[in-house]
């Protein structure tokens, strides 16, 4: 077959000289679909590929966001892991000081009771009045003359000492002068007159009497330390 070209300079496309992309036509395609059942497993399967495909990605999501989280928690867990064996190693330094401490107090508690009764009993004599004897009542305290027991406690740990002072006045109103400096005493506690009485001493009557106290320690703005220097010469 002869074809002639009566338009000089233009030249028909040879068929198939391009590529052409185009949709299949979906509506042609069901119409040649007639059977409803196929239609609608077909409509089932897309959805559930869709649902299917949409529930991957979520998950997908939710997982790295749930890692992220758990990373950050791994890390702070190792932070305070670190802070709470600090703090229970500061714990048992503490402990281990509160025994100590507990323990030199102690043996400091019953240490110096003595010098302290006979401190406190000498400050609070009045003018002429003077002390016969001192002596423990009851449970004997560690490091008096002659004795050598443990001494007793009470429920916050203090030493509980009872001191018996027997002494003589020529003035009566001297020995209630002498009770209420005792009770006027931070160590001392329970001042308690047991007796007194009128007796004749170098030819003279004066008054006999016998005082019950109880040792305390003191509190802490009453005790004084000082260091033990002594000079060389």
């Amino acid at each position: 077959m002869i074809e002639i070209n009566l338009l000089p300079g233009k030249k028909k496309k040879a068929a198939g000289a391009g590529m052409k992309l185009s949709m299949p036509d979906f509506r042609a395609i069901l119409a040649q679909v007639k059977d409803p059942w196929l239609i609608g497993a077909i409509g089932a399967w897309v959805l559930v590929g869709g649902g299917g495909a949409s529930l991957f990605i979520t998950g997908r999501a939710r997982l790295a966001a749930a890692e992220g989280r758990l990373d950050a928690v791994k890390s702070e867990k190792r932070r305070y892991d670190i802070v709470i064996a600090q703090k229970r190693q500061a714990e048992k330094v503490r402990d281990s000081l509160v025994y100590q401490i507990n323990v030199i107090r102690t043996i400091d508690a019953d240490r110096y009771v003595w010098p302290h009764v006979l401190d406190q009993v000498t400050k609070a004599l009045p003018p002429y009045t003077w002390v016969v004897r001192v002596q423990s009542v009851g449970a004997i305290v560690a490091g008096a003359p002659g004795q050598q027991v443990t001494v007793q406690s009470d429920s916050t740990g203090a030493p509980l000492v009872r001191v018996s002072i027997d002494g003589r006045t020529v003035d009566i109103q001297a020995y209630t002068t002498f009770l209420r400096q005792l009770a006027a005493s931070p160590w001392f506690t329970d001042v308690t007159p047991a007796s007194s009485q009128v007796v004749i001493e170098y030819d003279r009557p004066v008054t006999s009497f016998n005082v019950t106290v109880r040792y305390r320690v003191a509190d802490s703005v009453y005790i004084r330390t000082v260091p033990l220097v002594q000079g060389v010469r």
